[in-house]
């Protein structure tokens, strides 16, 4: 999905962004260019709610001709790195967007940034701080007390200026001093009193190595990166509504002639989720997961290993659409949407996640034949496939009851069921250990009632096998909702201490069919057991496999009884 190529007129499905956009193009504004940017700090793995914020800036430049550009906000070394850069570079890509030859960093503009932050100390709208961090914060005031003025506000321009380059050469220690804004200590909206520009931090670059010791802030940085670049619509979440006076204040004061608009929308909320990176990043240092990729994280990496596919993400993004109030999306409308997309795609296939042998005995000994299998019902051109059957096979466990309940349309003593693409089969006894455990059944088979012939005949129930002697066995592993509650971390309360202690159970001596073997990332439908996808741990003598999302869609019956969720 190239972002360059796009419509010139307005797109058929709008929101209020692509409203405010249209209208800018109707009146000539910035002449009529679009141009957004995605702009992560590459200080942990993208999550779904990123995901949202993807397809709104690069669909915003596809729908209306412009451009989108990705731009690393790398402005903090000490948190930030080059595994993160990489594993967002992959997860944009994965999601189908391409910035073409416009990925940028902040730090690209490290030195023409300090030469903006000169010139606000020439004009007089820029000092050098002394105070602590703590005094800085006391004397910042509260929401309903103004601040007060810094001791050292009114430093002169020549002081400044040379306690600024000072900083940069490297003179002082980490904390003992910062560039501040001079705005108005007694602003209403705390981020205009004094704003902090630029800290000190001696610590490498994972780009510019050594070659910088002062660092400006996501504030400075961020609209003055906007202007460079050219963006027109500078498309984030609402926690900088309360920053706009300061991005505009930014560029005002530095390059006036470039006036990006910050549009502020709300951000992706799921329950039984937490989208917090530095929640998240805590979850991987204390090891709760397996890394950033676990399938349980709501990272974009741990989707996708989990089987998600990008087209189902986009979608979603789609449905839940671009609003201007905060909200909550119930995380069975993602589960729905994936399921949705899965259903159209993913192959078809037989696994027996707990197996029970079933020896048919009127089956001939050393018999061998294949039945033709269906890959897909909702993709005709998906073809067929042929499964063997032999005289013994594996079914579910669950499949079987000795004493079966009223509508039980499966194996028990006496009853018949069909064998998905294949005979009716009637269980004749069980065998048992000396616990009374059932360790097998003897059955016998109807040789006229192959699924398909002339002779093929109704009964009510149907299950999966697998062949026994062509089986492999297999590992799956179950992931379910991470955190117990729908709101993970309510009120005072730590969301780590909300974990579901059975948020992933493996199973192992799983059998499945020999078709099964396949590259990691594929995906499966395993017939009557939801979807699942091939692990990037799976090998070819040791497959593994997750499950995605399940067969059942609770969604459909929440759309049913309330409709689904005003953006």
């Amino acid at each position: 999905m190239d972002p360059t190529v796009g419509t010139a007129a307005a797109p058929a499905s709008t929101d209020f962004i692509r409203d405010i956009v249209a209208e800018d193009r109707r009146t000539g504004k910035h002449g009529g260019r679009v141009q957004t940017r995605f702009p992560p700090e590459p200080n942990g793995y993208l999550h779904i709610g990123h995901a949202k914020a993807i397809c709104l800036n690069f669909g915003v430049a596809a729908d209306f001709g412009g451009l989108c550009n990705l731009r690393f906000d790398d402005t903090n070394p000490t948190k930030e790195g080059v595994e993160y850069v990489e594993s967002i570079e992959e997860d944009v890509r994965w999601l189908g967007f391409d910035w073409g030859d416009r990925m940028f960093y902040a730090s690209d503009y490290f030195e023409t940034l300090y030469q903006y932050a000169e010139q606000l100390i020439r004009d007089g709208k820029a000092y050098v701080d002394s105070l602590s961090a703590d005094e800085i914060r006391d004397y910042r005031g509260t929401l309903t007390e103004a601040g007060r003025n810094s001791p050292c506000r009114e430093r002169g321009v020549a002081e400044n200026l040379d306690l600024f380059r000072r900083m940069r050469a490297g003179e002082f220690p980490d904390g003992t001093h910062v560039l501040r804004a001079k705005i108005d200590m007694a602003a209403p909206n705390m981020n205009m009193r004094d704003p902090t520009l630029y800290r000190i931090r001696h610590a490498t670059h994972h780009r510019t190595a050594d070659a910088w010791c002062i660092y400006p802030t996501y504030d400075y940085a961020h609209p003055l990166s906007d202007a460079i670049e050219g963006v027109t619509h500078s498309l984030c979440t609402l926690e900088f509504e309360d920053h706009r006076p300061l991005y505009d204040w930014v560029i005002e004061h530095t390059c006036p002639a470039s006036r990006p608009r910050q549009i502020e929308f709300a951000r992706l909320n799921l329950n039984y989720t937490v989208m917090s990176k530095r929640k998240l990043l805590a979850l991987v240092e204390q090891r709760l997961v397996s890394g950033w990729d676990d399938p349980r994280m709501p990272t974009i990496a741990g989707i996708r290993r989990r089987g998600f596919t990008p087209e189902a993400v986009r979608d979603f993004c789609a449905r839940i659409g671009v609003a201007k109030k905060e909200n909550v999306i119930d995380i069975a409308l993602l589960e729905h949407t994936v399921r949705e997309d899965l259903n159209r795609r993913a192959r078809r296939a037989l696994a027996v996640l707990r197996p029970l042998r079933v020896v048919i005995e009127n089956y001939p000994e050393g018999g061998d034949e294949r039945v033709a299998a269906v890959n897909n019902p909702e993709d005709p051109a998906a073809g067929t496939r042929t499964l063997p059957f032999s005289r013994e096979i594996y079914i579910e466990r669950d499949d079987f009851m000795e004493v079966p309940p009223k509508k039980f349309f499966r194996l028990s003593p006496g009853s018949q069921v069909r064998l998905r693409y294949a005979y009716v089969l009637k269980c004749e006894r069980a065998v048992k250990d000396a616990a009374g455990a059932v360790t097998e059944l003897r059955c016998t088979y109807d040789p006229e009632s192959l699924r398909g012939s002339t002779a093929a005949r109704r009964v009510k129930g149907t299950i999966h096998w697998v062949s026994a002697a062509q089986a492999r066995d297999a590992e799956v592993r179950f992931y379910d909702r991470l955190f117990l509650s729908a709101d993970p971390g309510e009120g005072e309360r730590d969301p780590l201490s909300d974990l579901n202690p059975n948020s992933l159970e493996r199973v192992t001596g799983c059998k499945i069919e020999p078709a099964l073997a396949a590259a990691p990332g594929t995906r499966f439908q395993f017939e009557r057991l939801g979807y699942f996808c091939v692990d990037p741990d799976s090998r070819p003598e040791a497959p593994v496999f997750n499950r995605t999302v399940t067969l059942k869609d609770t969604w459909a019956k929440i759309t049913a009884r309330a409709g689904p969720p005003t953006p």
